[in-house]
């Protein structure tokens, strides 16, 4: 039986995938869960791992070339079997991509769904993103023919109708501009569709830090030895804030039109800097995994972010995010939340500072914590009861850590 490869649906509002490499050639075998293809999509550039064992044929798809969304690329046969035609693979299209997408399944829907919604002329199909953006530009959508499978009119044409796209030129970098890679001005879109429809509300801590540095230095040593990874501060945070959240099952939710989604597990979500952007590569059951095995995952998805090989699990189903300046002598900031997250915690960074203890001057190590919450899932109660009791972690770690 023939299975087909097709461009993934990684993300809710994923139109295109970049084809960036294939990992084999024609005529390769290879081998269901093996690194097929490399991808590149709003958030990172990806390996796509084959849905099944068999012999690699019929590539149509061009390293370079922005693929939509649910368009075969290629086939894996069996030996000596032959790849469908373009019409008994429009035929069979459903069926091969419900196989070989069974990873995304739930991320596919969404664009599945668009696809069957009629536009006014023609019964056009067109994607909620595109939908928007029409708006946005003022493009009337019934002049529009798509370019996606089946004619789905997709933001990229959309841009390309828009009054001002054929006349406004693109600046060059001799000019001094810079042109954004597809993450950043991925990167960019969404923060500013966060910032414009989440509200935002912010809730600020000072905490002192000593017992965390006496933790890290006491348990770094050991686990450093048994298991050759170094604890860094942001390892402790995960480990002390996954447990936390447990107490505290509004911070670990989701907004929806359905209603708050409450999650009986952390997926962590850590903002890593790479090179054009940044991205929340996502620590499962976080809550469950011991500081070793914490700090082993963020260190490993941390070098495939770096490296530009990151997974779709990597980046999937974060129920929370931690992004910790402090590395930066950064003292204090605030952060914007990523959809459909309640909030996200920012750390600063730790140094001596002079506090009132018992009435009296003293030098203690201190950081910042401010949290950003969702007022549609949390109110400032919740937040401050939230930030209460994680400074009562930090304050006592080993306690929570046991």
């Amino acid at each position: 039986m023939a299975f087909s490869v097709v461009m993934p649906a990684l993300e809710m509002a994923q139109e295109t995938g970049k084809l960036i490499a294939w990992r084999k050639k024609e005529g390769d075998r290879v081998a269901k869960g093996e690194p097929l293809l490399e991808i590149e999509t709003d958030k990172a550039v990806m390996e796509v791992e084959a849905p099944a064992d068999g012999i690699l044929t019929g590539i149509t798809g061009s390293v370079g070339a922005d693929i939509p969304v649910g368009q075969t690329i290629a086939w894996i046969v069996a030996p000596g079997e032959i790849p469908p035609t373009e019409k008994e693979s429009a035929a069979t299209a459903p069926s091969a991509r419900a196989g070989s997408q069974v990873k995304m399944e739930s991320h596919a829907a969404p664009v599945a769904a668009s696809a069957s919604e009629p536009s006014a002329v023609q019964n056009a199909r067109i994607s909620p993103k595109a939908r928007r953006l029409a708006k946005e530009l003022g493009v009337n959508i019934n002049s529009l023919r798509g370019s996606g499978p089946g004619g789905e009119i997709l933001a990229s044409d959309v841009q390309a109708a828009a009054p001002s796209s054929s006349s406004a030129a693109i600046p060059a970098k001799s000019a001094g501009f810079e042109i954004p890679s597809t993450l950043g001005r991925r990167m960019a879109e969404r923060t500013i569709q966060s910032w414009t429809t989440v509200p935002h509300f912010f809730v600020t801590r000072e905490i002192e830090a000593t017992a965390l540095n006496e933790c890290r230095a006491k348990m770094a040593a050991e686990i450093e030895r048994t298991h050759s990874i170094r604890i860094t501060h942001t390892d402790l945070l995960v480990a002390l804030t996954s447990r936390v959240l447990l107490k505290h099952p509004r911070l670990n939710s989701s907004w929806a039109a359905d209603g708050i989604r409450l999650h009986d597990h952390v997926n962590m979500g850590v903002a890593i800097a790479v090179n054009d952007g940044v991205v929340a590569a996502v620590i499962p059951n976080a809550h469950t995994a011991t500081l070793a095995e914490l700090a082993t995952h963020r260190r490993d998805v941390a070098e495939r972010a770096r490296a530009g090989k990151l997974r779709p699990a990597d980046i999937s189903d974060a129920t929370f995010t931690i992004s910790n300046l402090g590395m930066y002598h950064v003292d204090q900031f605030t952060a914007i939340i990523t959809p459909p997250q309640a909030a996200i915690l920012a750390v600063g960074s730790i140094a001596d500072r002079v506090v009132g203890v018992e009435g009296k001057p003293t030098v203690r190590a201190m950081m910042t914590l401010t949290l950003s919450s969702d007022h549609r899932v949390v109110d400032g109660a919740r937040a401050a009861m939230f930030l209460n009791d994680l400074a009562d972690a930090l304050r006592e770690p080993q306690k929570w850590l046991a």
